[in-house]
């Protein structure tokens, strides 16, 4: 399938088909809900997708270190070397290393602006420093790079029905949104490596602080205060998503199944944590596999449709023109 991908696109050169393959497996091993929505776009965009992850991943990881053996000094130091691999990449348009090497060929073939790469990364070297967000108009600052410029990146790549800048706003949001259902169901994960994205003003305004979160965590024990914070919390997230909703309709008709499963998907990890009953500090939310499997047919259905769609509004236009004897004229190329 990977093959089939790399053909689509258009991408012949080897080692830039190994570097795309790498991203592929990196979005299908890491970003299971978003690998699963990608599956959906028209098959010569899906490289570009992996590329975009691929590298956002490899930022995550360097500034999380899983691992848990980098200080933060040596996390700095990575990071800076990224960037340095990143803007010599974008600049020369290639780079030795694979990740680089599909995203700065991503960037030229889709004309991303670069800017939203330097954003990106100016929120990652944040995360290094930045524990917890006083307000929530602080954590959107922060999300402008590590969120709403992945929707912005995805733009080009998705294509729009009508001028780019009117779906912007909606992608940004977007990518926003999908990072708040993150934060609320990883908020116990991010409580372990120190840091909090709930906004303290919106925690507080239900008696909640991070020594109550350490608490929850650390006992099992759960606190009413506690719950009323996620809820408000998840009743934030959906006023975004309601704010990313209308972009759908903006974007090329083959690309609206992918993201319209996305949003389904990430809509359904807020129901996930709300049946749970908010024990987001004790264990992960999970949409159970059946109900991503009947999301992903009818993203199925909906990418078959608009193929159809797609198909007989060209028909016209390809059919070939009657001679002037009446019989049609077989295009040269067929013959």
């Amino acid at each position: 399938m990977t093959d089939r991908e790399l053909d689509a696109a258009g991408i012949t050169e080897p080692a830039l088909r190994t570097a795309y393959a790498h991203c592929r497996r990196l979005n299908a091993r890491h970003g299971k809900t978003y690998f699963l929505a990608t599956r959906l776009l028209p098959v010569e965009r899906r490289p570009a997708v992996h590329a975009l992850y691929g590298f956002a991943r490899w930022a995550d990881d360097i500034v999380d270190d899983l691992a848990g053996g980098a200080t933060t000094a040596e996390r700095s130091d990575a990071l800076g070397e990224l960037q340095r691999r990143l803007d010599t990449g974008l600049r020369l348009g290639r780079s030795a290393e694979p990740v680089v090497r599909a995203l700065a060929h991503t960037a030229a073939v889709y004309a991303i602006d670069h800017r939203h790469f330097a954003d990106f990364m100016t929120a990652m070297r944040s995360d290094l420093e930045v524990t917890d967000y006083p307000t929530y108009e602080d954590l959107r600052r922060y999300m402008h790079g590590s969120a709403a410029v992945i929707g912005l990146q995805m733009l080009p790549v998705l294509g729009t029905v009508s001028p780019r800048e009117e779906a912007a706003p909606h992608a940004a949001a977007l990518g926003v949104a999908f990072q708040l259902t993150n934060f609320l169901r990883d908020v116990g994960e991010d409580l372990d490596r120190g840091r909090v994205y709930l906004p303290a003003d919106l925690i507080a305004a239900h008696g909640v602080d991070r020594e109550l979160l350490r608490w929850s965590r650390a006992t099992g024990a759960r606190d009413p205060r506690i719950v009323a914070a996620l809820r408000a919390a998840a009743d934030l997230t959906r006023g975004v998503y309601r704010e990313a909703l209308p972009g759908v309709a903006i974007l090329d008709p083959l690309s609206r199944p992918c993201v319209r499963t996305a949003f389904v998907l990430y809509g359904g990890i807020l129901r996930a944590v709300e049946d749970d009953g908010y024990s987001v500090l004790h264990r992960r939310a999970v949409v159970r596999r059946r109900r991503r499997a009947a999301v992903a047919l009818d993203g199925l259905a909906r990418v078959a449709a608009a193929r159809i769609r797609a198909a007989c509004t060209a028909a016209p236009a390809a059919r070939p023109a009657p001679s002037s004897s009446g019989r049609a004229r077989v295009p040269r190329e067929t013959r």
